[in-house]
């Protein structure tokens, strides 16, 4: 199978290349990033590519390879999507779009009909919210990045409809613990709160202990977007946006959590600095999700946030499972 990955010199991109360079399914990989994504060592087939989707005709020639398998990560974060009007619609719907229609001119010629696995979040959804997200709860996305990722959904789902590609959307959670440097992802704070303690570095908290969210190891993140590439998507009917499951979490308890883990000289490095612009981004998302059709499908996510840290120090810091 000919797998391409979109986003490839990102965190996620990076991770998930190495992960399909590992297994038997992938026959060949295409990396595709505006900075040159580097290649797993594998014996697998790879092609590293640098270009912008969102660059008119890029996604012609990306398409003229004929990947079976897309992964769709390329994406500019909520924070920076948000300060960055233009940019986020260029990049997070334009470059989209640009996919689509490219995969839509080839199904035209030849027939060409990929699987598409998109990488949306739950910025789609919008408040007032139940206590617990369900399935059905509808999307009213209250961030320009939301509002970018819905739309994708949406063009998703109707030229998976008309037959162009085969596709999926998974609305991912909050990926915890990120390793590297921090990013300008607006929950960028609640993987800071933690990397940077464990190392014996300072780290700010821009918003109270008490808001909650829903988690994922980048561990785990990994493992849905294997899976869903490797699915049969018939099972998800014409509903092709999905909810994964995450760990849903206050900070108090992730602060609790890191406390178990790392010791009380860990927490005290966490310097509360309120930041209004965080915040609001922040209190416009969900907390808690029931997502029954993931799991049902066989998607997974951690149980405790425990687990996230201990996945952080196994696969980043190089410790031991205890």
């Amino acid at each position: 199978m000919h797998v391409m990955i979109l986003g490839a010199a990102g965190m996620l991109g990076a991770k998930l290349s190495s992960a399909l360079a590992g297994t038997t399914r992938s026959a060949r990989l295409t990396l595709v990033d505006v900075v040159p994504p580097s290649a797993p060592q594998s014996a697998v087939p790879t092609t590293c590519i640098s270009a912008d989707l969102s660059a008119p005709g890029t996604a012609q020639d990306l398409i003229n390879h004929r990947p079976d398998l897309i992964y769709h990560l390329a994406a500019i974060v909520s924070g920076e999507a948000e300060a960055d009007f233009d940019k986020g619609y260029r990049i997070n719907l334009d470059g989209t779009r640009y996919l689509f229609d490219a995969i839509r001119a080839a199904h035209d010629a030849d027939g060409y009909c990929p699987k598409v696995v998109f990488s949306s979040s739950i910025a789609v959804f919008g408040g007032p919210y139940p206590d617990v997200i369900t399935d059905t709860f509808f999307q009213t996305p209250q961030t320009s990045y939301g509002t970018q990722k819905l739309i994708g959904e949406l063009l998703l789902q109707d030229y998976t409809r008309r037959g162009i590609m085969n596709g999926v959307a998974l609305r991912l959670p909050t990926i915890c613990i990120r390793p590297g440097a921090p990013n300008k992802a607006a929950s960028g704070f609640f993987s800071n709160i933690m990397r940077e303690p464990l190392v014996g570095l300072p780290a700010v908290l821009p918003v109270p202990d008490t808001v909650c969210h829903s988690h994922a190891s980048p561990r785990v993140t990994i493992q849905n977007l294997i899976h869903a590439g490797q699915m049969d998507l018939s099972a998800l009917g014409h509903r092709r946006g999905l909810n994964l499951p995450g760990c849903a979490t206050t900070v108090a308890e992730q602060i609790e959590a890191l406390r178990t883990v790392a010791g009380s000289d860990a927490v005290s490095l966490i310097r509360p600095q309120p930041d209004a612009s965080i915040m609001r981004i922040v209190s416009a998302w969900p907390q808690r999700f029931q997502a029954d059709r993931a799991l049902a499908l066989g998607f997974t996510a951690e149980k405790s946030f425990q687990q996230i840290i201990k996945v952080h120090l196994e696969d980043e810091l190089g410790h031991a499972a205890t």
